[in-house]
């Protein structure tokens, strides 16, 4: 989704610089100048736009976590009591 968003911002500055909305570069720097012109602006888009599908995934990850805590603390439990037998 973050390339769809980058690509999407790349393409849309490269047609205004095309069109001479934007300013194009130096000489042979114009690629240059778009490439960075669509990472300054799809970057803040992508933390906007894509902020519930990170919720979602941190919120999966958590839940993953947590089992995995779960699952060591039963194995070391378990292990204490086949050592105190």
């Amino acid at each position: 989704m973050r390339l769809g968003i980058f690509a999407g911002c790349f393409f849309a500055i490269w047609g205004l610089v095309y069109l001479g909305v934007l300013p194009r570069g130096l000489g042979e720097s114009n690629l240059l100048w778009v490439l960075v012109l669509a990472i300054v602006i799809s970057a803040p888009l992508s933390f906007v736009l894509l902020r519930k599908q990170r919720d979602e995934m941190s919120e999966q990850i958590v839940g993953k976590v947590d089992r995995a805590k779960t699952k060591l603390a039963e194995n070391r439990s378990m292990e204490d009591n086949v050592q105190d037998a």
